[in-house]
């Protein structure tokens, strides 16, 4: 399933929200340079939601599609334990 989610390169530590839309917005520690945040997101999602993830679109953007090998059944399940 392909789900979109913002990203905050550089904010000190790794955690993650919900925006107002209802969207997953994720807090990187790494900066946005030589692809670190991106690598960062794809292994500690994958790591925290036990599933593969790949990036689809918006490598040089905040705004990023991710690929989830992971039901939409769990993924809503995921974001409903999230506080806005």
């Amino acid at each position: 399933m392909r789900v979109e989610v913002s990203v905050v390169p550089g904010s000190g530590s790794f955690r993650f929200s919900k925006t107002k839309d209802g969207k997953l917005k994720v807090y990187l520690k790494s900066k946005a340079e030589n692809n670190k945040a991106n690598i960062e997101l794809i292994k500690k999602l994958g790591k925290l939601l036990k599933c593969e993830i790949g990036l689809v679109s918006g490598a040089r953007s905040r705004h990023k599609c991710i690929e989830l090998e992971l039901s939409e059944d769990k993924w809503e399940k995921f974001l409903a334990r999230i506080k806005e």
